[in-house]
Parts: C-alpha cells; structure tokens; sequence
C-alpha cells in the first residue's frame, strides 16, 4: 500500500440478519419475515426486531436478500461532476477494473458539496446490497462524511492520494523549471477538491525545491469556461514588468480555455508564455498548441481500488504519472 499504509477499511464489517436475530433474541427465520413485511408477525416480536436492526445499524440489501447470499460482487460509485473529463475517466476505468474480476458496478451522483446529498447516494448504494463504495473526485470533507455516517462498507477514493497529486503535478513544475523559467504561476481548480488543494500544494512545493516562489495564482472550477474567463485578469498581469513566463494548469480543460482566451486577447502560447495542463485527455494532442500535460495511469488506480475493496483494506496506491511535452511550453 502507498506510503507503507494497510489499514483496515473505515466500518468494514456490515451487521448481518444473524446478528439481528441474536440481538432480538427470535429465530432467523422471524428476522426474514419482518424484512419481507409478513402479515403473520406478532407486533412485539416485529417492533423488538425493527429495534436490533437499528441498534446495529442493520440496512436491508435487497440484491443480497433476493439472491439468499452475503454478498452480491457489485461494487458502489459514488461520483460527483461526472461531466468533467477525470471523474468521467474514472468511473469508465472502473466499470472495466470490477468487470475484470467478474464484479459490476452501481453508480450513484451527488454533488459533493452537499453533505446530505451524499450520504443520501451512499445509503441508496447501500440498498443496492454493494460490496464496497468509491468516491471518485470527492470533496474536501466526503470521504470524513462517509466514514461518520458508518455505512458497513469498505469505503476507499479514487485519485484520494494527496501525495501522489502533489507529485504528479511537480513533474510539470520540473519540466517548466528545465526550460529556464523561474517565475511560474498557477490556475488551480476549486479548493473544496481535495485533488485540487493537492495539486496547489504540488506546485507551490516544487517551486520551493528550486528555491521558486509563486508568481501569481487564480482558482478556476475545472471547466474550459472558467479559463477563458480568467484570461482577461491573467493577460493583465502578463503585460507588467516580472510577469509570469509560465503557468502551470490544475487539468486540461482549464488550459484549454485559458489558451484560447489569451489566444483572443493576442498573447501567445508558449511564445509569450509557457501553459501546462494535467489529465491528458484525449483531444489535448489536438489543442492549438498540442498542450504538455500530466497523464495519469487512471486505469492502474481504479485496478488497485478494486483490489483494495476486496481486500478490505483502504488507501490505494496512487496512480503513476508521467509528463507528455507537446507544444505549449518553450
């Protein structure tokens, strides 16, 4: 495991009907009746075991019950801003990792943002009767979220790691640094990520290494859109004495629309100055210019989050990355 960790996943181990019929003191057979709703249960006997399920925190799953097993070999997404190209990455990779080792997958949207909307997803997983839930791109605070909420389920994240973002995003700081610059800024993605603050404290981090400070610094939400819209901001601070000469791109998408905006605004990339993006998403070979970027090894992550869940055991190794050149940086 990364970092030499192993533990065990958080509430690893989900209360059965057996350990309601104990604590109810009836039989499992009564136990499976109330579950099932049956008319012939004396209303003691079914209020005494409606109080154990609770006081275990018992949760019906349902694909468990109709199959007669413990265990249904599904494995819960729980995902937020699936329309960006990493969470969406990330649950395409991890539909084919689960599928790999004869498991599915049961995929549930919240915005991470919103504390109730995620529990709300985890517990609609959870009747789905899953194995294990993945959060994919969380929020800073989800997965402290989840872990109080006690779901009974291995719980581990994807791309989680703070430490392998920090240093996957530091190769494009190295690169940068390679090519002579030594007044580089940033466009972060939102601060409530928690891949995002790891990749801000990535930067800032390798730039100290080099005896580097930060030029400058804007926060956009990941989208093309909001690059664009900082261009005008960012092209005013390239047009002073000791501007940045490059800036280093929290994902792709935010490079590309920075790229464009200042395209517009006729400040050239990487003539006037140097732009990094992180991702590698498919179309960044085709950016104007073909944009250097970050690729992460997405499907080798997803592998070992599925391993882990089936371990249970949490924290996952990060992902590997490596640096593409292209041409956006000179």
């Amino acid at each position: 495991m990364h970092g030499g960790q192993n533990h065990k996943a958080e509430g690893m181990r989900r209360p059965t009907i057996k350990d309601v019929a104990e604590r109810a003191k009836v039989s499992l057979k009564t136990v499976s009746r109330v579950i099932n709703d049956h008319p012939h249960i004396r209303p003691e006997t079914r209020e005494r075991v409606e109080v154990a399920m609770a006081e275990l925190g018992y949760r019906v799953n349902n694909a468990a019950r109709a199959l007669g097993t413990a265990t249904t070999r599904t494995i819960g997404v729980l995902a937020s801003d699936s329309d960006l190209f990493g969470p969406a990455a990330g649950i395409a990779a991890l539909e084919a990792a689960a599928r790999a080792t004869g498991r599915w997958i049961s995929t549930a949207y919240a915005d991470g943002a919103d504390t109730d909307a995620v529990v709300a997803a985890a517990e609609h997983l959870l009747v789905q009767g899953v194995d294990g839930i993945v959060v994919v791109a969380p929020h800073a605070g989800t997965r402290e979220q989840l872990a109080a909420a006690k779901l009974g389920v291995p719980l581990v994240s994807l791309h989680g790691d703070a430490s392998g973002q920090s240093a996957a995003i530091a190769l494009a700081v190295d690169h940068l640094v390679e090519q002579g610059h030594r007044r580089i800024a940033q466009l972060s993605g939102p601060g409530a990520w928690v891949e995002a603050a790891a990749r801000a404290g990535g930067v800032v981090a390798a730039l100290a290494r080099h005896g580097l400070e930060l030029a400058g610094v804007w926060e956009g939400d990941w989208s093309a859109r909001s690059g664009a819209a900082l261009a005008a901001p960012i092209a005013d601070v390239l047009r002073t004495p000791d501007a940045p000469t490059a800036i280093v791109a929290g994902n792709d998408q935010m490079a590309l629309g920075l790229i464009a905006g200042l395209d517009a605004l006729g400040i050239r990339v990487p003539e006037d100055v140097s732009v990094t993006g992180f991702d590698d998403n498919p179309d960044a070979a085709y950016y104007r210019p073909a944009l250097t970027t970050v690729r992460l090894d997405v499907a080798g992550e997803a592998r070992r989050c599925i391993e882990a869940l089936t371990a249970g055991v949490s924290d996952p190794e990060a992902a590997e990355a490596r640096l593409i050149v292209r041409a956006s940086t000179a």
